[in-house]
């Protein structure tokens, strides 16, 4: 009935769905398995993409040739740069994202991509023969055979909702959980434990009094995701608003509090921390009067708004009764309740840094089953897992992303390497090269790669390389152009900055705090003229490589001085039990995680710097 499959990917949200596209463009014979093919890329939780740290890893997602990116334009709303008040490295491309067509876009990709099939059917077990990864077993009992297999099960895996006292099965509302493959897993060895993640209530539009409420609008000069020419900004964009709780909301709330899972004891996952349920941050920070609640529409043709902010899984009348009490909300009617979801996951520090699991070739595991929360973290192991996937079964070089690389890099080496509790959620601290690793380069960083490995095709290869050498050549100018006294002065003094006494660079000018190149073109005419002829793209590269040299200069002093410890491999089959001068904890961490590297030994949790010293011994450095 079945062709035999390089690549089954098993889910088909977010991580299942970048990890079919990219294993299909890169030539594998790809069959995308879900319970309900009217929800592929359903997006479970809020209407929108990106955020601070959230942002870059789609441009990153984009940039190596998935889809994300596109995705998200062509599904977008509004469109917000977040932290432009701050340094470039924090600055966040953020959208919210019509609901219905976020899911139609991503299904009709799939459905254009040549090399991907679909199946419609639970998914209840892996065929496994010799340690090695034979294909997948559905409800029916029908057996397909694969090279390997990428898990992307999202909340499904023996989810439970709970909604105040009661609870039932299911892997998102009005869906069913999936049953069978933790048990599966857990038999032939891995390790599992449990999260939980919750959603708001949704409401009427029709019923809320926006006049009580802070506009909030999209940038005025609103930008993109993708650095393709697929997509374009947006002309249009819908409004979304601010409201806030009150004293007299959290009075209402506490009054649900003993009929709380999360409170009683039902709910035994670990939830995330930094997206806590309303009734958790009323808790946690009782001395807070309000905490504010986003108001974002869920498309253009909808009346469904979704309550950012207010994240419950309280009785769904103590839910309806509070929110009544939120300003604007007063006469509120709820679409259907929020909820808290628990399922399953497996610890990744199972996994090795391609993302295939240590115990069974060619099983890989990507998006929640990580123990990860977010659409683009789950979209960008999705991505990482099938480009794996599909290079093993090709016989090829694995790919992996190191911390200086990406933010996806970050991201999957923290989980390998230190593993993860609770929902693990990116931000830019957890960077520590985030000013190479900012949302206006990702191209810059990381097309060449993706073109390298068959998935970011040559037009993007070539319009990259022409941001590169058209910023280098504006860079070039910059160093050469000088403005003199008379030229610019009185338009110095008016900015607030000092005078020139001779004649400076135009370079030298945007190292100053309060000068950027839009204040230079008001300046000088002439270099206006000039300026005119570079895309905006290429001006904004310039003047941050300009602004912030030095820094860069330091974090890729620091990323070169690291780099002898990357390049260092450990053999896979390197006996750490067997050296006694390591600690005990060093060893048990360093044989269960099986880092590939000395760099990657150096970030495990437990592993002491003498330990690092005594590896290097034995490694023969």
């Amino acid at each position: 009935m079945f062709p035999k499959y390089d690549v089954i990917v098993v889910g088909a949200g977010h991580a299942g769905c970048e990890a079919a596209h990219a294993a299909a463009k890169m030539g594998s014979k790809v069959l995308l398995c879900t319970m309900n093919m009217n929800t592929i890329a359903q997006m479970s939780c809020n209407p929108a993409m990106g955020g601070v740290a959230k942002g870059q890893i789609i441009r990153e997602i984009d940039a190596l040739g998935g889809m994300s990116g596109i995705i998200s334009d062509k599904s977008m709303i509004q469109f917000r740069m977040l932290n432009r008040s701050k340094g470039p490295a924090m600055w966040s491309p953020r959208s919210q994202n019509d609901r219905m067509k976020f899911a139609e876009e991503w299904r009709l990709a799939l459905e254009q991509t040549p090399n991907v099939d679909f199946w419609q059917e639970m998914i209840t077990g892996i065929l496994v023969k010799a340690g090695k990864i034979k294909g997948v077993r559905t409800s029916i009992g029908i057996e397909i055979e694969s090279e390997s297999v990428v898990l992307t099960n999202g909340t499904f895996l023996n989810g439970l909702i709970h909604i105040g006292e009661k609870q039932f099965g299911g892997g998102r509302t009005g869906e069913s959980a999936a049953r069978g493959i933790t048990e599966q897993l857990v038999s032939l060895g891995f390790e599992s434990g449990r999260m939980k993640t919750g959603t708001p209530p949704r409401v009427d539009g029709r019923s809320l009094d926006y006049s009580k409420m802070e506009v909030q609008y999209g940038d005025e000069n609103p930008e993109k995701f993708s650095y393709s020419d697929e997509t374009s900004p947006i002309k249009e964009q819908r409004t979304c608003w601010i409201t806030y709780t009150n004293k007299e909301v959290h009075s209402t709330l506490e009054e649900g509090f003993d009929r709380s899972p999360m409170f009683n004891g039902r709910i035994q996952g670990l939830g995330p921390r930094y997206c806590p349920s309303i009734e958790d941050k009323i808790n946690r920070f009782a001395e807070r009067e309000r905490h504010q609640i986003f108001v974002e529409p869920e498309g253009w043709n909808t009346v469904e708004i979704y309550v950012n902010g207010f994240s419950t899984s309280l009785p769904e009348d103590v839910q309806y009764k509070a929110l009544r009490k939120i300003a604007g909300f007063e006469n509120a009617k709820m679409f259907r309740p929020g909820y808290a979801i628990e399922y399953d996951y497996f610890p990744p520090t199972q996994l090795k840094l391609t993302l295939e699991t240590q115990l069974i070739e060619n099983l890989y595991f990507a998006g929640q089953i990580n123990g990860t929360t977010g659409y683009e973290e789950a979209a960008s192991q999705g991505l990482i897992a099938g480009i794996n996937a599909s290079l093993k079964v090709q016989e090829k070089d694995a790919f992996h992303l190191k911390r200086s690389d990406a933010y996806i890099g970050v991201l999957i080496d923290d989980l390998i390497n230190k593993g993860t509790e609770e929902p693990y959620r990116m931000f830019t601290s957890r960077a520590e090269f985030r000013l190479l690793l900012r949302q206006d380069n990702a191209d810059l960083r990381l097309t060449q790669l993706g073109f390298d490995i068959n998935l970011a095709s040559q037009e993007r290869l070539d319009k990259m390389l022409n941001k590169k050498n058209e910023t280098a050549r504006l860079i070039n100018y910059l160093k050469q152009k000088k403005l003199s006294p008379d030229q610019i002065n009185e338009g110095l003094e008016q900015i607030g900055t000092a005078e020139i006494k001779e004649k400076v660079s135009a370079e030298k000018l945007l190292k100053r705090p309060h000068i950027g190149l839009k204040e230079i073109m008001v300046l000088d005419p002439e270099f206006a003229a000039f300026l005119s002829k570079f895309p905006q793209e290429v001006r904004e590269q310039s003047e941050v490589q300009i602004k912030y040299d030095s820094y860069i200069e330091k974090e890729q002093q620091m990323v070169e001085k690291l780099s002898n410890m990357e390049n260092y491999k450990i053999p896979l089959k390197f006996d750490y039990l067997n050296i006694s001068a390591l600690s005990n904890e060093g060893k048990q961490k360093l044989n269960k995680i099986k880092p590939e590297t000395l760099g990657q030994a150096s970030r495990i949790s437990g592993v002491s710097p003498a330990d690092l010293s005594i590896l290097t011994v034995y490694l023969g450095r």
